[in-house]
């Protein structure tokens, strides 16, 4: 639906391109006769061009500056969802190309402002007639976008209904009106657009929290299937390697087997000496077991892992922990499990991803605790559960931060994704502090020095704006608004290419940038594993998943 619209606001916009073109400003609809015939309807011709410049020129200004609105909000519509019929994709650079659909769709408009005026002035006959062949038309185009896609009969439609369009035109030719009824369609089907981009939002962040059946019934198998065990065939082999500082340690927090897979097997696969990998994973008591089964099954080559329960952290509690404390309020609760829920698509798309309570799960925010949950650790490669590991990452360790806590990719540009973007300034705590224009960085794949943070005290600072938040007025959501806070001048940036974003998002992405990034990154809404990803990223994601591994065959999980 919503592509649908943002194709007629389109076609509405480059309508009224053509109309300048039209006979309305040209007098040029019949043929020339004779030399003095020719003449005089050049004179005619231009007085009628400086009427109606008149015209135009005296129109009223409130109407111009909303037709002027309406083409600049058209011209806003995100030509990534515009479908075969966008001009600006490449293959529609030839003019002929579809040109079938395109007339089409041109009649169709056409016909609809015919209807119009038709009926406006008593034309009933011909008012039934376009209505007859708009819905011959409207049958005959289906959801066809290429001129392969149409019935034989779309022809003879075509030209049915260019016959039925020249006698409304010769009955109903009126520029004024045509651009009146032309403008109204524009800004009738902008408002649809807005309206159905709103909804769309609210859809794709409720299918971005939902688990998939197959995920579920993979995580629920496996769970079954590891309490069935005998405690000593819980266990994992090479625990002496677990804090060992010579190796290489990787943090990684899910509640996603299928995720968390991914992210060990591509790391594995692409590490020179995977016996050196150390791999500690934390989720939560309901996915524990199911973890725990998914790698004992599965063990990851000749490297180590270990699985741990986010709930056996005792030292995790609402008295030390900011974000446990905050849930404990009724105001938090109210917040985000009961106010205000919407009642329509588009009015809760602007809440539900502020109000969405993952923002406050312990598994997000485990990752500003990192040396009281590995205390004998001097480094630790933070990754997050919705990436891919391309290469070896093993030169991240020899990398320098320069007394610094945290090596990250920035990601801001000339002027996007810097602090102003994440954080309150007109909140003076954060006004007097941090400067709008600092660069952003990205969480997802982060080098952390264990002993500087101790040094610098992170865990203290975190829980200081944390704590100041209570009442979100500093930032709306999410770990990255106080990781920016909390590590503002401790932050090394990384060469880009250890780390792409964007693949949760963008849909412009070059090829090359991603096979020549050390770490793909799924933020956003598309997650590889949800319906909604994108077709062209998954694939890099898919190929670390053995589909006829007897647990995921069973639960038809498919590519």
């Amino acid at each position: 639906m919503a592509i649908r619209a943002g194709r007629s606001a389109l076609l509405l916009f480059i309508a009224l391109l053509l109309l300048v073109a039209s006979p309305c400003f040209q007098d040029g609809r019949h043929p020339l006769g004779t030399s003095e015939e020719t003449t005089r309807r050049k004179l005619r011709g231009r007085t009628g061009i400086r009427k109606k410049m008149d015209v135009v020129q005296q129109d009223d200004e409130a109407l111009v500056k909303l037709e002027n609105a309406g083409i600049e909000r058209s011209k806003a519509v995100d030509s990534a969802v515009l479908g075969k019929y966008s001009i600006w994709r490449r293959e529609n650079e030839n003019e002929k190309a579809d040109s079938k659909v395109r007339l089409m769709r041109d009649q169709m408009i056409m016909a609809r402002i015919y209807s119009v005026l038709a009926k406006s002035r008593d034309k009933l006959d011909l008012y039934q007639e376009l209505l007859a062949r708009l819905k011959e038309s409207q049958r005959s185009l289906g959801e066809a976008t290429a001129d392969a896609e149409l019935p034989k009969s779309a022809t003879d439609r075509i030209r049915a209904m260019g016959q039925v369009l020249s006698k409304a035109r010769d009955i109903l030719y009126d520029c004024k009106a045509i651009t009146e009824r032309l403008r109204a369609m524009l800004l009738s089907a902008d408002e649809q657009v807005r309206s159905l981009k709103k909804q769309s939002t609210f859809l794709s962040q409720l299918a971005a929290k939902t688990i998939p059946n197959g995920i579920h019934c993979l995580s629920m198998r496996l769970t079954i299937d590891y309490y069935l065990l005998s405690p000593e065939k819980r266990k994992f082999p090479n625990s002496e390697n677990l804090e060992n500082p010579d190796l290489y340690h990787y943090a990684l927090f899910s509640d996603n087997v299928l995720a968390a897979s991914v992210v060990v097997n591509s790391t594995i696969m692409n590490a020179k000496e995977p016996e050196k990998h150390v791999f500690h994973l934390v989720t939560d008591k309901l996915n524990f077991g199911a973890m725990n089964m998914w790698f004992l099954l599965n063990p990851p080559g000749d490297a180590t892992i270990h699985v741990e329960n986010v709930d056996d952290f005792r030292w995790l509690n609402s008295s030390y922990c900011p974000v446990l404390k905050q849930l404990e309020s009724a105001a938090m609760k109210e917040y985000y499990f009961k106010a205000d829920r919407p009642k329509t698509l588009s009015a809760g798309s602007s809440n539900l991803k502020y109000r969405n309570p993952k923002y406050l799960s312990m598994l997000n925010h485990l990752r500003f605790y990192l040396p009281q949950v590995y205390p004998k650790l001097n480094k630790i490669l933070f990754l997050d559960d919705d990436i891919v590991v391309q290469r070896d990452l093993t030169g991240l360790w020899e990398v320098d931060l320069n007394g610094n806590v945290n090596g990250a990719v920035e990601t801001c540009g000339e002027s996007f994704h810097r602090f102003d973007k994440y954080l309150n300034f007109s909140n003076p705590n954060i006004a007097q502090n941090f400067d709008p224009n600092a660069c952003g960085w990205a969480y997802g794949m982060n080098m952390f020095d264990l002993e500087e943070w101790k040094k610098k005290d992170i865990t203290g600072i975190y829980h200081k704006w944390q704590n100041m938040n209570e009442n979100r007025l500093l930032w709306k959501l999410g770990t990255l608004p106080p990781g920016l806070l909390t590590f503002y001048k401790l932050t090394h940036p990384l060469d880009k290419s250890w780390h792409v974003l964007g693949l949760g998002y963008n849909p412009t992405i070059e090829r090359s940038e991603i096979d020549n990034a050390a770490v793909i990154h799924y933020n956003g809404n598309m997650k590889p594993w949800l319906e909604i990803a994108m077709t062209k990223y998954r694939p890099y994601w898919t190929k670390y998943i053995n589909y006829e591994h007897p647990y995921i065959h069973g639960c038809k999980i498919s590519q």
